[in-house]
């Protein structure tokens, strides 16, 4: 290999397979879990596949909780399975109420599992994790939680609020690589998970991932993608030197940022704080004007606007603070380029209030 063609990226080490335990280990720290964690060496939506998979059983009742397409794919994977789901549909782009998953409940007694997604970036919405947690508690019920987008961008305790299965992703909040993902699993869930009617020989099998656990945690199966885990590493590196729940604030300060400033603006955010996610704010565009146009206005300042996705999202803009865009000059930048394009767009905004606003809420 001549100089000219060297590139850091070809041809990397392996990664040390004493060092899979340690970083399964940090995790288990951000999760505040003593739980069996995993790795897929894929991104989290093949975890997501692989929980759905090696779960489900025929005849078995399962609560899929649906606020974003995530969700409808989950019930998909389970039904496939053979698993009979009952979806509960929150409103389009709204979070689901506690009230109506304890009434599902109620009329579904039999149910096994409830599957729900934590915080969605789709929309801007969080689901009521702790109210739902409880009452499953109470009913003895398996949980599945898609922490995806909401690990470090939310407050997530797997162990006190009794999550059988969290499935994350180190891309979103934590800032860290997309080609990797992990889970943790109760007791409870291997048990489920080992009972006969599983899939084998296959990704989408954990029965197959615990061979890792049993082996002692020593090399993972299979061909490893060493870029990744040094990535995740370096992540690591960086979550826990600012300390997750820093980060977590780090979050929520810029959530409250940015819907303070859309109302001082004079916009109007999708969500109120207590349902919203710290992940993304969403903002709900004026009658007169279509998404299009008000995204293109606002391209030129080149800030972290997008649309909103899935149903009833339509006509939402999303403004985006998850992992390292959770600070001041980018929740400044996001709220007075929507501002900039609304004034385009022939609307009112007033940017110099949005600034104070935004301003206060750092420093307060």
């Amino acid at each position: 290999m001549t100089f000219e063609s060297w590139n850091p990226l070809n041809d990397p080490p392996a990664f040390p397979a004493a060092r899979y335990a340690s970083v399964a280990d940090r995790l288990k720290n951000i999760l505040k879990t003593r739980k069996d964690v995993l790795f897929i060496q894929a991104e989290a939506v093949v975890a997501l596949e692989a929980v759905a998979a090696s779960v489900a059983r025929p005849g078995m009742k399962v609560l899929n909780i649906v606020t974003s397409l995530y969700g409808g794919w989950f019930g998909s994977w389970l039904r496939r399975a053979g698993a009979e789901v009952i979806e509960l549909w929150a409103e389009p782009a709204r979070p689901i109420d506690a009230e109506a998953v304890e009434a599902s409940l109620k009329a579904h007694p039999e149910i096994a599992v409830l599957a729900l997604v934590h915080a969605e970036s789709a929309s801007g919405i969080r689901n009521p994790l702790e109210e739902i947690m409880q009452l499953a508690r109470a009913r003895g019920i398996m949980t599945i939680v898609d922490a995806v987008a909401s690990v470090g961008g939310h407050a997530l305790n797997v162990d006190e609020l009794g999550i059988d299965i969290t499935v994350i992703g180190p891309q979103k909040s934590l800032a860290g690589p997309a080609g990797v993902s992990a889970l943790s699993v109760s007791p409870a869930a291997w048990k489920l998970i080992s009972q006969p009617g599983g899939p084998t020989t296959s990704i989408l099998s954990l029965l197959d991932q615990k061979a890792w656990l049993d082996a002692g945690r020593g090399a993972l199966p299979g061909t490893t993608a060493p870029i990744e885990f040094f990535a995740l590493e370096a992540a690591l590196d960086r979550v826990e030197a600012e300390g997750v729940d820093n980060i977590v604030a780090r979050h929520a300060r810029a959530a409250r940022a940015t819907r303070t400033g859309l109302i001082a603006l004079g916009a109007t955010p999708w969500i109120d704080q207590v349902k919203g996610s710290n992940l993304v704010t969403t903002a709900k565009l004026p009658d007169g004007t279509d998404l299009e146009t008000a995204l293109a206005a606002a391209a030129p300042l080149g800030m972290e606007l997008s649309a909103g996705v899935g149903s009833g999202a339509e006509r939402l803009v999303r403004l985006n603070h998850t992992g390292r865009r959770a600070r001041f000059d980018i929740v400044l930048g996001n709220v007075l380029a929507y501002g900039m394009a609304l004034r385009k767009l022939g609307f009112k905004a007033d940017i110099a209030a949005a600034a104070d606003v935004i301003s206060f809420h750092h420093t307060d």
